[in-house]
């Protein structure tokens, strides 16, 4: 199951300084023996709400092999050139399920709260 990593990137003055360029031209090296590949990366629409900066989405075949990378002595290497340099919200998330519905989740949900009425819903 592909665990994809979503980084809200927001840099100063929005354009890389030299350490963050240096970042940028060392980090595809770091991701490929983990199988990491870009999915996106650059300014996003707005449709809701808020989102200054960019949006950089890579995927891994697992969330092994991305955690994997992130603490690798390659990517631990380079990592402070982005930290130092720009603002992350960075998280990690498993693809879904074969078959996976919105409204099945929902049934979930309701059968959970069916089988113990004190967990409540909001």
């Amino acid at each position: 199951m592909s665990t994809y990593l979503i980084n809200h990137l927001r840099i100063p003055g929005g354009i890389p300084n030299e350490a963050g360029l240096s970042y940028l031209e060392q980090v595809e090296e770091t991701a490929k023996p983990f199988g990491g590949r870009w999915l996106a990366n650059g300014e996003a629409t707005v449709v809701e709400g808020t989102w200054p900066g960019s949006v950089v989405l890579m995927e891994f075949p697992d969330r092994s092999a991305a955690e994997r990378w992130y603490d690798s002595p390659g990517y631990r290497r380079i990592r402070p050139l982005r930290v130092n340099n720009s603002i992350s919200d960075m998280v990690l998330i498993d693809s879904l399920p074969q078959g996976y519905t919105v409204r099945g989740f929902a049934q979930q949900i309701r059968g959970a709260v069916k089988e113990d009425p004190s967990s409540g819903t909001a």
